[in-house]
């Protein structure tokens, strides 16, 4: 009796092993040259996308939306809004220069946008760290996460070198 209920507690944690091996990814999802973080669903954040990697985002994530918080002094030679435009995606800039422009007025304007996008987002910056830091501050504000669990979402997001600023905001 006890070695039936050995195989079938086996068994069991087996399956729950192979389940979990085809679960949805949650968190980071690799695609080169690039890290992908999903910190909510159907919310895609990262670092600087390369030019051709917009179609792909468009057909593998679904992404419909294109959230760029750089400066447009940081991308020179390159028509981003052309980019994502050609890949079928819309275009937003909220132009964010570092951790000091982390503050409500731009957390107002990313929650506008992500309020009137339909679809799959892309937020981004060079690094993530910038994307983060407003998301986070966006739902502390406006979305009414409390502080240390929009700190996480902020750092799942790709908040690193921002986070004392943005504790300090919130």
């Amino acid at each position: 009796m006890r070695r039936i209920a050995s195989v079938l507690l086996l068994a069991g944690a087996a399956a729950l092993l192979a389940a979990c091996a085809h679960a949805p990814t949650a968190g980071k999802i690799a695609a080169a040259p690039f890290t992908l973080h999903e910190p909510m669903p159907g919310l895609f954040t990262s670092g600087q996308p390369a030019a051709d990697e917009w179609a792909r985002l468009h057909r593998r994530q679904g992404v419909r939306t294109v959230i760029n918080l750089r400066l447009p002094q940081e991308l020179p030679g390159r028509d981003e809004a052309a980019e994502v435009r050609a890949a079928g995606m819309t275009y937003i800039e909220i132009p964010v220069a570092g951790s000091r422009e982390i503050d409500e007025a731009n957390a107002r304007r990313l929650h506008d946008a992500l309020a009137a996008a339909t679809g799959p987002v892309l937020i981004h910056c060079a690094s993530g760290n910038r994307v983060g830091g407003l998301l986070a501050l966006d739902q502390a504000r406006f979305d009414h996460l409390d502080a240390q669990a929009a700190i996480e979402l902020g750092r799942a997001a790709g908040m690193t070198g921002s986070e004392a600023h943005v504790k300090e905001v919130l």
